[in-house]
């Protein structure tokens, strides 16, 4: 898989209800980090910890890319996104529904050359107080 390819892939696991850990950098000694609407974690564990969390309490996932942008070169890549992004809770009560900006940072690993997120910034220009 590409860069482009893995970062579709993720979405497609999001939206299917998959696991995401794998698709995150998993070396101990790296400042692996996520910025979600309302979270930052950084650290593969909390990371890998905050992501089963989030499959575990929520379903229905929307994740509508409109202007997915890859660069990569030799090990690296970046990206950005416009997403639709919806979800629910796991109790299947509240639908949350955002139009969200995407950015990360993706390094080719191992033999494989098997792209996984270093970085990603997800964040909205909605009012989350209302």
């Amino acid at each position: 898989m590409n860069a482009r390819e893995t970062i579709e892939a993720y979405y497609s696991a999001l939206r299917a209800g998959d696991p995401l850990a794998p698709f995150f950098a998993s070396d101990g000694d790296r400042s692996v980090v996520k910025f979600g609407i309302s979270e930052q974690l950084v650290g593969t564990d909390t990371v890998r910890a905050g992501l089963r969390a989030q499959t575990e309490t929520t379903m229905d996932w929307t994740v509508d890319s409109h202007a997915l942008r890859v660069t990569d070169r030799e090990d690296y890549a970046w990206f950005s996104d416009a997403v639709e992004l919806c979800w629910t809770d796991a109790e299947g009560k509240v639908r949350h529904e955002y139009d969200t900006r995407w950015s990360g940072t993706l390094e080719a690993t191992g033999e494989a050359r098997e792209w996984q997120f270093v970085g990603m910034h997800v964040s909205t220009a909605d009012d989350l107080t209302q």
